[in-house]
This record gives structure tokens, sequence and C-alpha cells, in this order.
């Protein structure tokens, strides 16, 4: 009768810690997907090809889904023909590969991407083209009248490979 008695209470105990680990599983699980969702589409980040030769878009994915950057490029208008210009980013988000993002109006012109990030042709990360963001850029143009002219087309920019990314310029 003592083994019984004895055998219950263990079992008591043990059911009563395991109950009580059963919160402490569930913050865990909490944290590590959180810890998940943290990291999520971080490696979408980099530099991607623009629109002409030596022209970038830098995307920098930082936590739920919100999304940083800048466009380079040369300048198209009378006043600021072939002078490198960078347009930040206004607006910026990530929802699993969905990407959007709208720059700054610099210059009378920003521009709107909606569209993926998908696998490119680079077999390893790093290599170029790895990921490619590919969807609708949208560039809005003010004139002289503050009349708003908008050009969509069909784009797909690659990220250059990690040791050949141009150099930040500041």
């Amino acid at each position: 009768m003592k083994k019984v008695g004895l055998i219950f209470i263990v079992i008591m105990f043990a059911l009563g810690l395991g109950a009580a680990s059963l919160p402490l599983r569930a913050q865990d699980a909490k944290a590590g997907a959180a810890a998940a969702d943290s990291k999520a589409g971080k490696e979408y980040s980099g530099m991607y090809t623009f629109l002409k030769e030596g022209e970038f878009v830098q995307v920098t994915v930082e936590d739920a889904g919100h999304v940083t950057g800048f466009v380079s490029r040369f300048g198209s208008g009378e006043s600021d023909k072939g002078a490198f210009l960078d347009q930040f980013f206004k607006t910026g988000e990530l929802e699993g590969n969905k990407l959007s993002f709208t720059t700054k109006v610099v210059h009378g012109v920003a521009f709107e991407f909606k569209g993926t990030v998908e696998r490119g042709e680079g077999k390893n990360p790093g290599d170029e083209g790895y990921f490619v963001l590919k969807g609708t850029l949208t560039e809005n143009a003010s004139d002289a009248d503050k009349k708003v002219n908008s050009h969509s087309q069909e784009v797909a920019f690659k990220m250059f490979p990690q040791d050949a990314a141009p150099a930040v310029r500041k």
C-alpha cells in the first residue's frame, strides 16, 4: 500500500511539473516564432540593378516587414541630366515575398514598385542574380505646371553579387 501511495505521489508531482512547464514551453514557442518573423525576408536585403547601367536600388528588410532603402539613378531632367541622384524610400513593406516601396520626390520624380522577390539564376547566396525583384515600376514625374505624368513598366532587378556591390554613397 505504501508503494502505491508513493507511486501516486511521484506521478502527481511529475504531472504538476509538466503542467507548470506548459506555459514556459508556449512562451518558448512564441519567442522562437517572433525570432523567425524578425529574420524573415532579411536575406532579401542588398543591392539590385535599376533601370540603366550604373544605377541601383538598395533594399534593407528590417523587423516586422518594414523596408528601408533608396534608388541611386542618373537625373534625366534639364537641370540634373547625368547627375547622380539618391531617392530614399518614403514607404516600404515586405509581406512574405511581396515587396512594395515608394520613393520620395527628387527633382519632380518619384518611383513606386509593387512586386515580388523571387529566386533568380544565381546558384548560391552572394551570387549575382540570386534574388530578383520582379514587378511593376511606376515613374511619377511632375512638369513645370505640377501636372503628374505616370509611366509604368514591368521590371526585373537582379541582386548584385555580394563582393561586387557598389560602395554605398553618403
